[in-house]
């Protein structure tokens, strides 16, 4: 066991993570020639494309140092903050973390939450100055900032090119000296923590886990401590490039095991794995059920592919267990799916997938977060509101809690302003305002998580030339003054369009949806007025002109009358087609209203 070290790589976006694990894996000759890529534990279209890890890669390396052989656990997270609860799990499996930070951006917003989280967990943190050989790298100054944010030595930061290689030797040789070995009792009841799991469609859901007590054997019967439910280990191994069944995994290695579970809902990241006959008495402390924190309806363009679509999403269920969908249908569009994502990446990854691996294009109506509603008869009584149709009568509705999140924005000093008017504007409440160094400054804020679902990290991104980061956590539900803005085409309330938002800008919002419809919106033979209304109160309206031939084209002089008669036959004709003309919605419609600010 002295000779296991466990580790894994946090960074910010774009900070060298997945060139870093390639580099490692090379020099520990854990990679052949003809499997050398870039970006290899990557093994998804998406993830390449993007430059973004979305699923977290366990890999083992062997590495002789001083006439010692190591076995070397590399954890790898994914980085978006969206995935920061499978993070903190592949975090809870090490003991120790690289630190990396890019020499040209130096210390993000996700770097540092990333870091707390690893120091939540007292792991031995070495930091990794990592681009130095970039034009733009501004090494010292970065060195000192990592310096201020860790309390270390300037000589414990190691400089280092993931992509020309400088500096590798030495991170290995500070993951043997630096990080403590695993420390477990091996005569102890088997307890290991489920850091992550794949779905392989010819084994079912592999398991991928770190023994913190005991061993775990193949053969053995095994229990699952969340779900409660018994399985026997068909196959147990390490995790190289391939799979390596093993007869046994011994305290303080990483492994997978198969047990030919089909459904990927059994396997629940952070749950403890134990013997079913001799089970351990505790836990591994940390885990919770993975929450969706956006809503959103997702309906086939086409209504007869409901079906596929239904077997699309449960095959990308197999593969990501924090996807949740029930069936829901909508008046404007059909059959469909109401479902829930862990944020809005994971939104445009699951819409973005079902188009490329199963051909399936989807409309995405608007976004939105669970609401907690109580009413006058039972104020203790939570109703979950998911979908604005949710929502009670407002006679009868005694308060609305809406989730808050603390962000954590930092940017240079020139853009605090701009930062803070874009914060305020989406109903944020600073907190704290801290000056890392003269330039860059972390701002803290308290915000209604719906105010970031839209458009924030893109505006923020303008307001801040690209130079902001952000991060978020949960700080759960506050009361708020929510109302339900419906959207009227023609007198019929279109229920995908209708949205529950703060009193303040339901005005505002209300009238942007009505004028953004009307561009979109082709014209009839028929006026359509556009409504937007709360209740019974119409608080916007706009009206897309019919389409009208010129009736009077004959009338050739005469007395007026003659052209008020045809004049007004037209008009009752526009009428009566207004009463049985339907109006249909183009999808561009669904998509805009996500985009008002534009």
């Amino acid at each position: 066991m002295k000779n296991i070290r466990n580790f894994c790589i946090i960074a910010h976006i774009d900070h060298g993570k997945s060139t870093l694990a390639d580099r490692l894996l090379d020099s520990t000759g854990s990679v052949t020639d003809r499997e050398k890529q870039e970006q290899l534990l990557d093994n998804m279209d998406l993830e390449r494309e993007r430059g973004i890890t979305i699923k977290s890669h366990a890999i083992q390396m062997d590495y002789t140092y001083k006439g010692e052989q190591y076995i070397l656990n590399l954890i790898d997270t994914p980085g978006h903050v969206d995935f920061s609860y499978e993070v903190s799990r592949s975090i809870a499996a090490c003991e120790g973390a690289l630190l990396v930070v890019d020499a040209a951006q130096s210390i993000q917003a996700q770097t540092i939450s990333n870091l707390y989280l690893a120091l939540e967990n007292d792991l031995e943190i070495i930091p990794v100055l990592n681009k130095v050989d970039l034009p733009s790298a501004n090494p010292e100054e970065v060195t000192d900032d990592i310096v201020d944010l860790l309390g270390c030595d300037s000589s414990d930061v190691i400089p280092a090119s993931a992509k020309t290689g400088i500096g590798i030797d030495e991170i290995l040789a500070a993951i043997i000296e630096r990080i403590p070995p695993p420390s477990g009792k091996v005569d102890a009841p088997l307890r290991a923590l489920i850091f992550d799991s794949v779905y392989n469609p010819f084994r079912g859901v592999e398991t991928y886990f770190r023994v913190i007590n005991g061993s775990i054997k193949k053969g053995q019967n095994i229990k699952f401590v969340a779900t409660n439910k018994n399985y026997f280990a068909d196959e147990v191994g390490t995790l190289k490039l391939k799979q390596l069944p093993k007869n046994e995994i011994k305290t303080g290695d990483v492994g997978y095991l198969i047990t030919g579970i089909k459904e990927a809902k059994e396997v629940k990241v952070g749950d403890t794995i134990t013997d079913a006959k001799n089970p351990t008495t505790e836990a591994v402390p940390g885990f919770e059920d993975v929450k969706p924190m956006v809503f959103a309806g997702i309906y086939p363009v086409d209504t007869e592919d409901y079906e596929d679509l239904r077997a699309s999403m449960e095959k990308l269920q197999l593969n990501d267990a924090s996807l949740v969908f029930v069936p829901e249908s909508s008046a404007a569009l059909g059959f469909g799916f109401r479902c829930g994502f862990l944020g809005m990446l994971h939104l445009e990854i699951i819409q973005e997938r079902l188009e490329r691996e199963f051909d399936m294009t989807v409309i995405t109506t608007v976004p939105n977060v669970s609401y907690h509603a109580y009413t006058h008869k039972n104020r203790d009584q939570v109703i979950l509101v998911n979908n604005p149709s949710d929502l009670p009568e407002p006679s009868s509705l005694d308060r609305v809690e809406e989730p808050y999140i603390k962000a954590t924005i930092i940017t240079k000093a020139d853009f605090v302003g701009p930062v803070m008017s874009l914060c305020i504007e989406k109903r944020g409440q600073i907190t704290n305002q801290t000056y890392l160094t003269p330039e860059r400054v972390e701002l803290s804020f308290d915000m209604p998580l719906a105010e970031i679902v839209f458009d924030f990290y893109d505006r923020l991104k303008t307001v801040s030339k690209g130079y902001a980061s952000f991060d978020y956590s949960p700080i759960g539900m506050r009361p708020s003054k929510l109302v339900k803005v419906d959207v009227l085409l023609n007198g019929n309330v279109v229920d995908a369009l209708s949205a529950l938002l703060h009193v303040d800008n339901a005005y505002d919002i209300g009238k942007k949806m009505c004028e953004k419809l009307k561009e979109l919106i082709p014209r009839q033979q028929f006026d359509i007025p556009i409504q937007a209304a709360i209740g019974a109160k119409i608080i916007a309206r706009e009206t897309v002109k019919a389409l009208r031939k010129d009736v009077t084209a004959k009338c050739y002089g005469g007395d007026i009358s003659r052209k008020r008669k045809l004049l007004e036959k037209q008009k009752k004709g526009k009428k009566r087609m207004r009463q049985v003309g339907n109006v249909e919605i183009p999808q561009e419609a669904f998509m805009a209203v996500l985009k008002l600010n534009d």
